[in-house]
């Protein structure tokens, strides 16, 4: 299985990585986090070694404590620390009503590093985002903290998640960026614009929601009942009933290619994006080890190109563009 590289940074990753997030936060109420050790675990066991989280991703357990992400992805890793490249993320908290409070002051970023290397028990963070643009903070102060932390050992790269390229342009100026990581999936390709300028600036682009929220894996539609308020993905686009009805010529494509090659719909879907650049690591994510196992096998399938023209047809015709989400 062909690795792949974080830009510059020449950090090697296998080309499918997996998004921790759902394990405590968005997609219903938080694991105990044995249960979520246990997961990250079985996904190592798999042949996972790129896992994705975050400061934020957290959520209230029954007793009322917090669930904390990076608890469970440093406690899950704790004696592998050397064989997995873990990515976590700064400068994002959830308001109660969703929202993002954003703050990504070189203080505030320090105070959370050095909460985030406890948590994941590490003295190193291989991949280090800036969450979301900080509008009151320039882009060349936020790379200029993302140097000192680099020369200091405390983090191996960095990279920005949500970003245009005009404020790409200018961190990158300041300290090299290793990654970007947007959300694509066939359902979601208007960062396409960037694919120039991530080749430019020798970029990696890591893909999250590659699978709509699910969307593509044909296991959903506009019925499905979600976990409550706990779910961020009841209300998004692609679940009404109008979402399903626009890709449905997309789901039986999609049915179609993977009985062609004894594959599922998550699968065509995920090897789709790799297909489409090198630099592209999609990081699907699951509490389940049977769909880790689907999404894992993904970078095995190959795509020819009747296959993708296929697709691309597909997309053309049907205009996906517009679904997004949380």
């Amino acid at each position: 299985m062909q690795e792949r590289v974080l830009g510059s940074s020449g950090i090697k990753v296998t080309p499918i990585g997996l998004g921790c997030m759902g394990l405590t936060h968005a997609s219903g109420d938080p694991l105990p986090k044995r249960e979520a050790v246990r997961i990250l675990q079985s996904a190592y066991e798999l042949g996972y070694r790129f896992f994705d989280t975050a400061a934020c991703y957290t959520g209230i357990n029954p007793d009322g404590t917090t669930a904390y992400n990076e608890e469970a992805v440093g406690e899950a890793f704790s004696g592998l620390r050397e064989h997995v490249v873990i990515a976590t993320k700064f400068g994002v908290r959830h308001a109660p009503d969703r929202s993002l409070i954003l703050d990504s002051r070189p203080d505030s970023i320090r105070r959370e590093l050095e909460s985030s290397l406890k948590k994941l028990k590490t003295d190193t963070i291989d991949l280090y985002y800036q969450h979301r643009i900080d509008p009151n903070v320039a882009p060349e102060e936020v790379a200029g903290v993302m140097a000192d932390l680099i020369r200091e050992g405390l983090i191996r790269c960095w990279g920005i998640s949500e970003v245009n390229e005009k404020y790409l342009r200018r961190a990158h100026a300041v300290c090299p960026v290793s990654a970007i990581q947007n959300r694509y999936s066939m359902m979601a390709r208007w960062h396409e614009r960037l694919f120039p300028v991530l080749e430019e600036l020798n970029i990696a682009y890591v893909a999250f929601s590659p699978l709509a929220n699910g969307a593509l894996s044909g296991c959903y539609d506009e019925h499905t009942a979600f976990e409550g308020k706990a779910d961020y993905r009841v209300g998004m686009p692609q679940y009404t009933k109008e979402g399903v009805q626009r890709a449905h010529a997309l789901q039986s494509l999609l049915l179609e290619l993977a009985e062609e090659k004894g594959a599922t719909p998550a699968q065509i879907a995920l090897a789709w994006v790799l297909a489409k650049k090198p630099y592209l690591i999609p990081i699907p994510g699951s509490r389940k080890p049977e769909r880790l196992k689907e999404n894992w096998l993904a970078a095995s399938l190959r795509l020819d190109a009747r296959d993708t023209q296929r697709i691309q047809a597909c997309l053309d015709e049907s205009h996906f563009l517009v679904f997004g989400g949380h």
